[in-house]
């Protein structure tokens, strides 16, 4: 029996069976690049589902989380801690919001995002305004408010009763988001880039045109950025990329390199009902997390950094272009900046097993698209023997 054996049969006996996992087991890792318990090594084209922005074993930001451990590694929010509010700053500075809220994951963030809005619209415009409007083919998370919020039926099977007072309009369709906007909506909740529902992008005069309904109507928009943000677009958060600003927005995945980490941040009018009481989290923004943050942050919300991001992602996007050319199963590209999709006419299921074989790491949005969200330090390099092991699959 392989090591590999060995331990899939131990998680087998103790770890609940929430994922369909791959028969692979990790040990480490280096730029992008994995090496398994058995010596293999795989091209990393998943990042941890767009967490390890920085690859694996990054000096600094190893250096960093080492440094800080041997500090304080965690302590109550009943005090401050200078990393958190070194986050904080970054945070606002690099986003052009006034107030950060830490949690510890995207699910979290989101939850605390529809709370906020919530309560705003409680003291702001009236007691009924509870309604949120979220997208189809969305994904917001697993918790109760979150999975609500999501707009794919596969994710709340048996989950009835869901929350109430969230409902779903189709993504990019202003007549229809119009039409399902009443006196009680309080928040109209969009991920600017759709990632599990299929690397689906927002429409620019889409996003223009609910800014200025949501000015109109007071209802807070909230921008999910837990996949897309982080400098995924080339720009630190992907409403920036757009010139669209939100009222808040969350963040999460690659903040603070693979360290567990979320929250939002917010413009002051609506931050301002966040006061004692209304919402809290014990090891949100934490020493440790908040150091390896600031790091990341200091790292990617680079000009330099950020372009570099710009033109990787068009190389890579020219590249899936030249594989769609050769092979007529691939139906569409779309996406921005490192986060991209390519929509097939079959299912992916046996092409990223294969590539799996061939040490690739892929990952599906959906049955029939292959997803993109490499480190943000992958090489042209490394995009070109991605795009080969690929094209040798699709054969």
């Amino acid at each position: 029996m392989t090591k590999t054996e060995q331990l899939v049969e131990q998680a087998e006996k103790y770890i609940m069976p929430t994922y369909s996992r791959f028969p692979v087991a990790f040990e480490s890792g280096e730029g992008c690049v994995l090496t398994d318990v058995e010596g293999k090594k795989y091209l990393d084209f998943v990042g941890g589902i767009a967490v390890n922005a920085l690859g694996y074993n990054h000096a600094g930001l190893c250096e960093t989380i080492a440094e800080q451990a041997k500090k304080i590694i965690h302590v109550s929010n009943l005090y401050w801690t200078e990393p958190q509010v070194t986050a904080a700053k970054l945070l606002v500075k690099g986003s052009g919001l006034d107030k950060v809220f830490f949690c510890n994951s995207g699910a979290e963030a989101n939850e605390g995002a529809m709370k906020l809005a919530r309560i705003y619209a409680k003291h702001e415009k009236s007691e009924d305004a509870v309604e949120i409007i979220a997208m189809d083919h969305s994904f917001h998370g697993r918790t109760y408010a979150a999975i609500t919020a999501t707009g794919q039926p596969k994710y709340q099977k048996d989950l009835d009763p869901l929350m109430p007072a969230i409902k779903h309009v189709p993504f990019n369709d202003l007549e229809a988001l119009e039409a399902a906007i009443t006196p009680a909506t309080c928040a109209i909740l969009i991920e600017p880039i759709q990632g599990e529902g299929g690397i689906y992008p927002a429409d620019p005069e889409y996003l223009k045109a609910v800014r200025s309904l949501c000015d109109s109507e007071n209802i807070v928009l909230i921008f999910d950025e837990v996949q897309c943000g982080i400098g995924r677009t080339g720009h630190l958060f992907a409403y920036q990329y757009y010139n669209v600003v939100p009222d808040i927005v969350s963040f999460a995945k690659g903040v603070a390199g693979g360290v567990p980490m979320g929250g939002i941040i917010g413009k002051e009018h609506i931050t301002q009902y966040f006061v004692p009481g209304t919402h809290a989290s014990t090891f949100g923004g934490n020493p440790l997390a908040t150091a390896a943050a600031s790091y990341v942050l200091k790292t990617v919300n680079q000009p330099e950094f950020l372009n570099d991001i710009v033109q990787k992602g068009a190389y890579l996007k020219e590249k899936i272009e030249g594989l769609k050319a050769a092979h007529s199963e691939i139906l569409e590209v779309r996406g921005i900046g490192l986060m991209l999709g390519m929509e097939l006419s079959i299912p992916v299921g046996d092409i990223v097993a294969e590539a799996l074989d061939r040490g690739l790491l892929l990952l599906g949005a959906g049955p029939n698209v292959l997803r993109f969200v490499p480190p943000l330090i992958i090489t042209r390099e490394e995009i070109d023997e991605a795009m080969a092991i690929i094209a040798s699959c699709l054969k």
